[in-house]
């Protein structure tokens, strides 16, 4: 399933249900993990990091294992 297609469907069979609720507060946490074996080119952290702090996210970065 792609991801915002995941997230719209969340969204409206979850979400929307506990929002109607008087004085419901909702707060939806998306986490992104992936396993890159040989590690993200730096040109492709650089895009990622960009998009992620456009998109207004609260923390974002890559991790080595």
């Amino acid at each position: 399933m792609r991801a915002g297609k995941a997230v719209a469907q969340i969204a409206e069979e979850v979400v929307s249900d506990m929002e109607s609720l008087v004085r419901s507060k909702v707060k939806l946490t998306l986490e992104i993990e992936a396993e890159i074996p040989d590690g993200a080119p730096e040109h492709v952290v650089r895009t990622v990091t960009e998009n992620a702090r456009t998109l207004g996210f609260g923390s974002q970065g890559f991790e080595e294992e």
